[in-house]
């Protein structure tokens, strides 16, 4: 009997550390605007772990953050990028300040990142990298047997600054998923 008890003494003890490491986890990898988030990711095709990963790469949820470049709110988006998707989607009233405002940023970077997916036939990574570097160079760099063996995937990406990008992304999908 005293085995038993030592041994769920034990279970108990370690089921703690673990929900105290996974609770500490989920500080550093929030679900902030979950609803706007599972919203807009649901309408647009796009798994909510991406939207996070996405956020947490561009603004670590900083609805006021704005780029060396321009690109503003919690998706990091460019003014002509919400320009042109608020058109595609039918915002009416749109200003390069309603970025800042995180239901309408989140919906134009989800549109942004289902766009992108279904340009590159849903390949993650592609789509990750033309959000960053942009979709001209992807295209050129898919077009270019030294970053794609075979056109559809890039097996090297040239700007260093986008291959950190699409790691730190991809990374944080992966624990997105893992946590949520």
């Amino acid at each position: 009997m005293k085995k038993i008890l030592k041994l769920f003494v034990i279970l108990i003890a370690i089921v703690a550390v673990v929900v105290g490491i996974l609770g500490v986890a989920c500080i550093f990898y929030p679900t902030e605007h979950k609803l706007t988030v599972e919203k807009y990711a649901q309408m647009y095709g796009v798994e909510d772990e991406l939207v996070y990963a996405v956020i947490k790469a561009e603004s670590n949820f900083d609805e006021s953050a704005v780029s060396k470049k321009g690109a503003v709110g919690l998706m990091q988006i460019m003014d002509s990028t919400g320009e042109w998707a608020a058109e595609k989607i039918g915002l009416d009233n749109y200003t390069k300040e309603s970025l800042y405002n995180p239901e309408i940023n989140i919906e134009i970077g989800c549109f942004y990142l289902s766009y992108l997916l279904d340009l590159y036939g849903n390949n993650v990574r592609c789509a990750v990298a033309a959000y960053n570097a942009g979709q001209a160079n992807v295209d050129k760099w898919l077009g270019n047997e030294m970053y794609s063996k075979d056109g559809k995937n890039l097996d090297k990406i040239p700007f260093g600054e986008t291959a950190k990008y699409v790691k730190k992304v991809m990374r944080n999908t992966k624990i997105y998923d893992f946590l949520y």
